[in-house]
């Protein structure tokens, strides 16, 4: 949980910090950290980067259930056809 902590609030900096800067080429005001981690800009990003790590994660397990290494004690039986190890 630390390390997630950590990590989202490196990405606010991070993100307040890149968006400051546009803003400042456009001849805007830039938002405070606080305005911009509420904003609709930051959590679009952030959901675009959950969502690729959540559905990379999703396919690793799903390939899990059909890909087995050979040899292995934790897998099925590669000569085992799906249907008779879906127990």
């Amino acid at each position: 949980m630390a390390l997630f902590i950590v990590t989202f609030v490196l990405h606010v900096w991070n993100s307040t910090r890149r968006a400051a800067e546009e803003a400042l080429q456009h001849g805007a005001q830039p938002m405070t950290m606080w305005q911009h981690a509420f904003s609709g800009a930051f959590w679009f990003e952030s959901f675009q980067n959950w969502q690729s790590e959540f559905l990379s994660t999703a396919i690793l397990i799903l390939m899990a259930i059909f890909l087995r290494e050979r040899g292995s004690p934790e897998s099925k039986a590669v000569s085992d056809p799906h249907s008779n190890t879906g127990h």
